[in-house]
């Protein structure tokens, strides 16, 4: 293939008028995210000096997305996605000014990086599951996979982009600016969302209306009853525990191990980004993946993480989140494309909530966790506790995975039964052969 064909298909979903403004406008926002993330995360160890008073503004961060995000998904299911991001990010777009103008008038104390932390939490409960359902309505089946990884390649462009961004404003001019900053970002996004054609988007079914509690509930049967969903989605749970915890162990790794201050984490953020970057665009140009890609992709993602604890130099450190940034993409891209695809378009923004539950809304106990143990123990044997336990877990699941696919390719070929051979000439013993073959349909279904 030329390379002008290669790239044609790398960024295919751009061509589409509807994504091209998403895409843009969140590329602008994340930026802007990843800004706030920084100086959020460095605002807390100037106040505090403390790494269970980080541990602790993750922690109410992302409470809310492990309480709400399922009811996030249902709410994606049932309402427009494109109303409900107006109204997501024009709320993300409040707490980022609020928080602004408390750092510039000099006002700030820890409860309000609290309760701030708080709102942008359960924010994301609704904003994250609708965000990633509405991929598949701007795109359709066919641009899927080239959507989701471009998603990715924004996320991780924006990740180089804003912590480098952060720790130049932080340095240059202040903590208060980049909270600004980060307000601001959020206007390109609803400004996209205005202008999109409403014709373009690809139908979507949207399930009755009925009890929360219940549509929530048939979301996770759909989930634990679906064996290669339930395997995504399992070693997702384990990975982001234990493993996607950046943003409370670089701060941690910056400060108290590599000495780098703010410059060093952004540098240290960006390169997570850099690799992330990379996987992801070559992964946009993949036709297809797969459980093994996606198994060794977190396994390799385990082991990085134990040698960045083990790591006592900046620049083996820094090359060693360009790799796990690599093989992150591919983990997370792979699990989004395979549940997308997976999932049925009225129960699509509640597997997509389970996801985004397991991917984030871990990340309180991961960050708690991160902040107890370095207290204990140090930065560093803590990274090395959670590399271990994460790469466990996915050799566990990895072997679940397995074990699964035995038993289904021997339910698919073990033979049926042979069914007693009729008697053309006794019309009692023909009916009662109909009768036997069409009872054995449901059995052979429910199996």
């Amino acid at each position: 293939m030329s390379l002008r064909g290669s790239f044609s298909r790398t960024f295919a979903s751009l061509a589409l008028y509807n994504y091209r403004l998403f895409w843009f406008g969140q590329l602008i926002s994340l930026s802007g995210t990843w800004m706030q993330t920084t100086a959020q995360a460095w605002l807390v160890l100037k106040l505090t000096n403390s790494p269970v008073a980080l541990g602790t503004v993750t922690l109410l961060q992302f409470l809310p997305i492990t309480l709400l995000t399922l009811f996030g998904g249902v709410f994606a299911d049932r309402f427009p996605k494109r109303a409900m991001l107006f109204v997501t990010q024009s709320v993300a777009t409040v707490q980022a000014l609020l928080l602004a103008f408390l750092v510039l008038t000099n006002t700030v104390q820890l409860w309000h990086i609290y309760l701030l932390a708080l709102l942008l939490g359960i924010v994301n409960a609704f904003d994250n599951p609708t965000r990633q359902a509405f991929v598949s309505e701007l795109v359709g089946r066919d641009h899927l996979q080239n959507a989701v990884a471009l998603n990715s390649s924004l996320f991780n462009m924006a990740r180089i982009i804003g912590p480098a961004l952060g720790g130049i404003v932080i340095s240059v001019v202040g903590i208060g600016q980049a909270f600004l900053f980060n307000g601001l970002s959020f206007l390109p996004v609803i400004l996209g969302l205005v202008l999109m054609r409403s014709r373009e988007f690809q139908p979507a079914e949207r399930p009755a209306r009925g009890n929360v509690f219940r549509q929530v509930g048939e979301g996770i049967q759909y989930a634990v009853r679906t064996p290669d969903i339930f395997l995504i989605l399992l070693t997702m749970a384990i990975v982001g525990t234990f493993g996607y915890n950046y943003g409370t162990i670089l701060p941690l790794l910056a400060k108290y191990a590599l000495n780098a201050g703010a410059e060093g984490l952004g540098i240290l953020t960006s390169a997570v980004g850099v690799g992330s970057l990379v996987a992801a665009l070559a992964f946009a140009s993949a036709r297809r993946t797969s459980q093994v890609v996606l198994l060794g992709a977190a396994i390799i993602f385990a082991v990085l993480l134990v040698l960045v604890g083990l790591s006592t130099s900046l620049p083996l450190t820094l090359g060693l989140l360009v790799l796990m940034g690599a093989v992150g993409i591919v983990y997370t891209a792979s699990s989004n494309t395979g549940l997308q695809l997976s999932a049925p378009g009225p129960l699509r923004g509640r597997v997509m909530s389970l996801y985004f539950l397991l991917f984030a809304g871990t990340t309180p106990i991961g960050g708690f966790l991160v902040g107890v143990l370095t207290a204990q123990f140090g930065v560093q044997v803590a990274i090395v506790i959670l590399g271990a336990a994460c790469l466990v877990g996915v050799v566990g699941a990895g072997i679940y995975g397995w074990r699964s696919q035995a038993r289904a390719r021997r339910r698919t070929t073990t033979p049926p039964l042979p069914l007693p051979a009729a008697q053309p000439e006794d019309p009692v013993q023909e009916e009662g052969v109909v009768e036997r073959e069409e009872g054995a349909l449901p059995a052979q279904t429910a199996s």
